[in-house]
């Protein structure tokens, strides 16, 4: 399976599963100056409203991959990570936008760093396999398709987007074939 085919029930999935509220239209540069007042009030306030702030900025990001616009999604996610470079969520998002525009390696690299904050993210471990795969790093994509397929990443799947559970597997049975044949003709 080709990873662009497959990012497309990712945006999907992302868009669903995310709240959105009323302030989901709000133009990138509000969106960035209410992130960085909401570092500056009491603890409490700080995470609900930048939660609630990032929640919008990947709402948007995602609104306008769907609209075409992946570029654009891209550039929303990228000023929300100069706000928060440590959210696993942010960096999940900016990798499964980067491989729905077809940029592997870049995608691939977002992925890992997700998985550094949250070793068992399955929309990370997903887009890094379908990444390995589209790089032709087949033994990776099929390391990190079977961690995806069990324990606590299984559970994430299952939870976030159930409905990517038959595109991982065919990808890895597609992945473990070629290996299968590629052993027998060197034999």
């Amino acid at each position: 399976m080709r990873p662009a085919l497959a990012m497309s029930g990712v945006i999907t999935m992302k868009m669903h599963t995310q709240t959105s509220s009323p302030r989901f239209q709000a133009m990138p540069a509000q969106m960035a100056e209410a992130l960085t007042e909401a570092a500056t009030g009491d603890e409490a306030q700080r995470s609900s409203e930048a939660l609630m702030l990032l929640t919008q900025a990947r709402n948007a990001a995602f609104a306008e991959a769907a609209e075409g616009r992946v570029g654009r999604g891209l550039s929303l996610l990228s000023q929300a990570l100069e706000h928060e470079p440590l959210s696993h969520e942010l960096l999940s998002d900016m990798a499964a936008l980067l491989l729905s525009a077809g940029e592997l390696a870049h995608a691939a690299t977002h992925a890992y760093r997700a998985l550094e904050l949250t070793p068992d993210h399955g929309a990370s471990l997903y887009t890094l396999g379908f990444a390995m795969s589209g790089l032709g790093e087949y033994a990776a994509a099929i390391e990190a398709l079977q961690t995806l397929l069990q324990g606590p990443a299984l559970a994430n799947l299952m939870q976030e987007a159930p409905d990517l559970l038959p595109l991982v597997q065919i990808e890895l049975q597609r992945l473990q074939a070629l290996g299968d044949s590629s052993v027998r003709s060197a034999a």
